[in-house]
């Protein structure tokens, strides 16, 4: 059986977090993947604290914003070592910070490296995660995710499959391309056509459009390490977790 994490932005809007880390503790995942505002607060530090150390939930992976990590990487070092986090993911990029040419990707994808120079001195892994519009070609043709990773060095890819789809792209595709290198996978679904109007077109793991057994099959094969249950609006988070886990349990 695969140890499963889950991507805790998902619960943002459901607190307390406590609750949250006790329920998918009780449902059986393994680990937890934090974002930016719990590990930028004191209190959600905390809570964070408490509820990993409540529950027995690991936190391997964690989303930092590029500019923390190169304002202040000893902090992210920090954060890292307080909960045992091996893979600092940056997580996405403002619209207004997005570059606009190949020129612009490949200087992000340095930036990625330089972050992860830094980072591997202390062990600790950097990881990319992406969202739609990496995989919207540029007028030349070229795909800003494949600018970005050809430019980053030892950055590893945390694949957002479902965002993948959004934009138009084969999701086996960037398996076959990077491989190992996605260290960690999120797994969501895209709803049937019509549903879910009130989640944002989103669907729980293995309940909406998505070949999940397929593509799960293949991104183990290519040496995936994690995989991260994510919803970006559940309206019911407990649902969502508990059947993302059931339906994983089945590919």
């Amino acid at each position: 059986m695969t140890a499963l994490s889950y991507q805790l932005y998902s619960s943002r809007l459901f607190p307390p977090l406590g609750d949250t880390l006790h329920m998918l503790a009780d449902i059986g995942y393994a680990h937890v993947e934090g974002y930016g505002a719990l590990v930028t607060d004191d209190d959600a530090l905390a809570a964070l604290d408490r509820g990993l150390q409540d529950t027995g939930l690991t936190m391997p992976s964690c989303h930092v914003g590029l500019d923390l990590c190169e304002s202040d990487p000893e902090n992210v070092r920090r954060i890292a070592d307080r909960f045992g986090v091996e893979t600092v993911v940056i997580p996405y990029i403002m619209p207004d910070d997005r570059p606009t040419d190949a020129a612009g990707w490949q200087a992000y994808g340095a930036r990625l490296a330089a972050v992860q120079d830094r980072f591997a001195q202390s062990g600790l892994d950097t990881a990319y995660h992406n969202h739609d519009f990496e995989f919207m070609p540029l007028p030349d043709g070229t795909l800003p995710m494949d600018l970005i990773l050809e430019h980053a060095g030892d950055v590893l890819f945390e694949y957002d499959v479902a965002w993948a789809v959004r934009a138009g792209a084969d999701p086996m595709a960037p398996i076959g391309t990077y491989g190992a290198r996605i260290a960690i996978a999120h797994l969501k679904d895209i709803a049937h056509p019509g549903q879910a109007g009130d989640e944002d077109g989103w669907a729980d793991v293995g309940h909406g459009t998505m070949a999940w057994p397929a593509l799960f099959s293949a991104l183990k094969a290519a040496g995936t390490r994690h995989f991260v249950m994510e919803h970006d609006n559940p309206s019911d988070h407990r649902r969502f977790a508990q059947r993302a886990f059931d339906a994983t349990q089945n590919f």
